[in-house]
């Protein structure tokens, strides 16, 4: 990676730590775990200095998304639950 890619770098922190915090009872954490995986492993390969295809990253970095999106969708909406009390 080069210089410029260091956003991608900040970005893949980013989400691998919003994926550590799925509830392990979300349908989703187990699917986060293994993408977790594939984005430590290409944030080390970006931290060595090795090439890390643009899209790659991008196929990482949209699946990151789908799941935290996804996760967030189960989340109750807890204004409806009060309403419903």
């Amino acid at each position: 990676m080069n210089a410029a890619s260091s956003a991608h770098l900040n970005l893949l922190r980013l989400l691998v730590t919003r994926l550590e915090r799925l509830s392990v009872d979300s349908r989703w954490a187990r699917r986060a775990s293994g993408l977790r995986g594939n984005l430590l492993k290409a944030l080390e390969e970006g931290e060595r200095g090795d090439p890390v295809t643009v899209e790659r990253l991008n196929l990482l970095t949209d699946a990151a998304f789908e799941i935290l999106r996804k996760a967030a969708q189960d989340i109750p909406d807890l204004e409806e639950i009060r309403r419903r009390l």
